[in-house]
């Protein structure tokens, strides 16, 4: 049978949040510290743990069949590359940072300035885009140090929580695009591995359905049902069972995390009692 190939980043948050979702698909992965390559015990797949800006070329060339990655290193380095889902973690953006003490006003201001960068490409399209010319600076690690020692006027980098930028005297004055983790597939798969992707895409989606997602159940006056349907997002309709106090039914259903407690005070309102939120392990539809 054969193996499909997997490329993770090697270290990092990235690597533990690709790690868990793998776990959280009952992939059990044997693997123990500084090792470059892993098999797992219960599913045709090998973990490649690779360094994170090489992961497009190893997806390009077909040395491994899919990858958890950054669409921000995509964007960069493998645009052709085909994404076949988004994961909802490692959200951040890829942003244009100034000094503090420089004045800004529009992208005009930065026209001719030298840009420090680890994503040449990601810059010289965006500023193209408006048709400035800028002196970019490609370097890789510590990028907001740049300034600070004369090497840039200002920077291109990843911003997450922007804790960074502010400990380096710096401030997000334009942000390019916004990325998160992706599940990205190779261009020269065979068959046989497509059905193996298509499996672990199938377990992929019921692990983030169930992790963007509660399971409510409630105490409901029959009279009150119909109104508190209309308010649950269901997924074909409520499950409804009689409580031995009559004119009551427990009502099941499924709602959105992100819209909890709005949902819930609407379920308040139209007579909802005894309601209880459980998290949900995996969602099949």
């Amino acid at each position: 049978m054969s193996t499909l190939k997997i490329a993770i980043q090697k270290s990092g948050r990235l690597n533990e949040d690709s790690i868990q979702i793998l776990r959280d698909c009952g992939i059990s992965i044997n693997n123990g510290n500084d090792q470059l390559k892993a098999e797992a015990s219960n599913f045709p797949l090998e973990v490649l743990y690779l360094r994170n800006s090489d992961i497009p070329q190893y997806l390009i060339d077909g040395v491994v069949d899919l990858a958890i990655v950054g669409d921000n290193l995509l964007v960069e380095k493998g645009k052709h590359i085909e994404v076949i889902q988004k994961l909802g973690f490692s959200k951040c953006k890829v942003s244009v940072a100034v000094p503090k003490t420089f004045e800004y006003n529009s992208i005009q201001d930065l026209a001719g300035l030298r840009i420090a960068t680890s994503y040449p490409n990601t810059v010289n399209e965006y500023f193209n885009s408006f048709g400035l010319k800028v002196d970019i600076h490609q370097i890789s690690g510590s990028v907001e140090i740049a300034p600070n020692i004369g090497l840039a006027d200002a920077i291109v980098d990843i911003v997450s929580s922007g804790s960074t930028l502010f400990k380096n005297n710096l401030r997000e004055v334009e942000v390019i695009l916004k990325s998160e983790a992706v599940l990205a597939v190779s261009p020269k798969v065979s068959p046989e591995i497509q059905k193996h992707i298509d499996t672990l895409k199938f377990r992929i989606q019921a692990v983030l359905r169930a992790r963007n997602s509660k399971y409510i159940l409630m105490n409901v006056p029959n009279d009150k049902i119909d109104e508190i349907g209309k308010i649950l997002p269901v997924l074909r309709s409520l499950t409804v069972l009689p409580l031995a106090q009559e004119g009551w039914s427990s009502v099941h259903s499924v709602i959105d995390k992100d819209t909890f407690w709005d949902v819930i005070d609407k379920l308040k309102e139209a007579g909802a009692e005894g309601i209880l939120v459980c998290p949900i392990e995996k969602m099949v539809l």
